[in-house]
C-alpha cells in the first residue's frame, strides 16, 4: 500500500463573509491515523474536501509528501474516500463495487483479480463477492466501500463520518475493524467525526476543531488528560467546573485554591492563567472520603444516586448551585449510601486543571 505524509499550510476557506476554515496549518506523518474531531459546523469536513481537492480553499497550501497538490482534480490525487453515504452502485456485485476504480486505471484482468480477492479477504467479504448491496447489511456495505477505496493503493485514504448511518453494535465492532485494517495496510489515514470515544479508540493523533480552527492537536491521552483549553475539557469525556481562587503557592509547581465547599492543592500543567479561574476534575478522579477525615477536599451532601450495573454516579451539592458529579464502581456486597450523606471530596492535586473562564 503506497502512502504518504500530508501537509495543510494555514489553509483558509471563506463563503463571503463566513470562515469555515480559518487558517489551519497541520502535518500528518506518513502511515499515520489522524483524526478530525468537532462538533457539526466546525469546519472538519470542509478541510477534508479541501485534501480531497472536492472544494477549493481561499488561501493557503495543501501538500502531500513535498508535492503541493493545490492544482491537482480529486482523481489525479491518488485519494480513497469514504463517505458518510455507502455510495455503492447498486446495479454492481461486491466485486465489480470494488473493482471500479482498477477498471477506470486501465489495469489488466488478471491484476484487478488479484488486487480485489486480496481485498475481500482483507474486509471478510471473500463469501459475499457476487453479492448485490441490496443483499449487505450495512456493516457489510461499509466494507465494501472501504475496500474500494483501498484497492486502488491510495497515497491518502480519506474517511468522512463513515459509521454515523450504523447502528451502535456495528458501529463499535466496524470502528475496530477499520483500525486494525489500517494498522496492517499502513496507508496515511485522515477520519473525520464528531463522536469522541471513536476518536479516542482509534487515532494516533486528534485535531480537535471549533470554529475553523484547531483548538488542541496531541495524542488521545494528552487530549483527555491534559487539555490545553477549557472547550477541549468540556467537549472531550465529562469534567466538573468550579470558580476557583488563588490563594498562593503551594510548593514547587503547585497552588493553593479555594473553591466552593472547601480547598484544593493542584499541580501546574503550564502557566497560571490570568484572573478569574476555573477548576476542572473529572467524575472518576474524586474519591468520596468521610467529611472529618482531614486533608484537602470539598464537604458537600449526597444529593442524587445514580445505579449504572458496574458503575455509580453520585451527585454531591456543594451549596451556591454547585453540583459535582462523581464516577464511581459498584462493588459486589457494598451497600450504596443514603442520600444526604456528607462528604469530602478528595482529587490528586494532577487530576486538576485550571482555565480561564469562557466568556459565552
Amino acid at each position: 500500500m503506497a502512502s504518504t505524509s500530508v501537509r495543510i499550510d494555514t489553509v483558509t476557506k471563506r463563503y463571503g463573509d463566513s470562515i469555515a476554515v480559518d487558517g489551519v496549518s497541520l502535518a500528518i506523518a506518513k502511515g499515520e491515523f489522524f483524526t478530525l474531531l468537532g462538533s457539526s459546523g466546525c469546519g472538519k469536513t470542509t478541510l477534508l474536501r479541501i485534501v480531497a481537492g472536492f472544494l477549493k480553499q481561499t488561501g493557503g497550501r495543501v501538500l502531500f509528501g513535498d508535492t503541493c497538490i493545490d492544482d491537482l482534480a480529486p482523481q489525479h490525487r491518488n485519494t480513497g474516500m469514504v463517505f458518510q453515504s455507502y455510495a455503492i452502485f447498486p446495479h454492481l456485485s461486491v466485486v465489480d463495487n470494488i473493482a471500479y476504480g482498477l477498471r477506470a486505471r486501465g489495469l489488466k484482468a488478471a491484476e484487478i483479480k488479484r488486487k480485489v480477492d486480496t481485498y475481500l479477504e482483507l474486509t471478510r467479504l471473500s463469501h459475499l463477492g457476487h453479492r448485490k448491496p441490496r443483499e449487505l447489511s450495512g456493516g457489510q456495505q461499509q466494507r465494501v466501500v472501504l475496500a474500494r477505496a483501498m484497492v486502488i493503493e491510495p497515497d491518502v485514504l480519506l474517511m468522512d463520518e463513515p459509521l454515523s448511518n450504523l447502528d451502535t453494535e456495528m458501529r463499535i465492532h466496524l470502528r475496530t475493524e477499520i483500525r486494525a485494517l489500517q494498522r496492517k495496510i499502513g496507508v496515511t489515514t485522515i477520519y473525520v467525526t464528531h463522536d469522541q470515544e471513536e476518536a479516542l479508540l482509534m487515532s494516533d493523533r486528534i485535531a480537535v476543531m471549533r470554529g475553523g480552527r484547531l483548538e488542541q492537536v496531541a495524542s488521545p491521552h494528552d487530549i483527555y488528560n491534559r487539555p490545553a483549553t477549557r472547550f477541549v475539557a468540556s467537549f472531550i469525556g465529562e469534567n466538573n467546573f468550579l470558580p476557583a481562587v488563588h490563594r498562593g503557592e503551594a510548593g514547587p509547581g503547585h497552588v493553593r485554591l479555594e473553591l466552593p465547599g472547601g480547598q484544593f492543592t493542584a499541580k501546574l500543567r503550564g502557566d497560571l492563567p490570568a484572573g478569574a479561574l476555573e477548576a476542572a476534575f473529572r467524575p472518576q478522579d474524586i474519591e468520596l472520603c468521610p467529611p472529618d477525615g482531614g486533608g484537602d477536599g470539598l464537604v458537600g451532601t449526597l444529593a442524587d444516586i445514580q445505579f449504572l450495573g458496574g458503575t455509580v454516579r453520585y451527585a454531591v451539592d456543594l451549596g451556591g448551585g454547585h453540583l459535582v458529579q462523581v464516577a464511581g464502581s459498584n462493588r459486589s456486597g457494598v451497600a450504596l449510601p443514603a442520600i444526604g450523606t456528607r462528604y469530602r471530596l478528595g482529587v490528586s492535586p494532577a487530576a486538576i486543571a485550571l482555565f480561564a473562564p469562557e466568556v459565552a
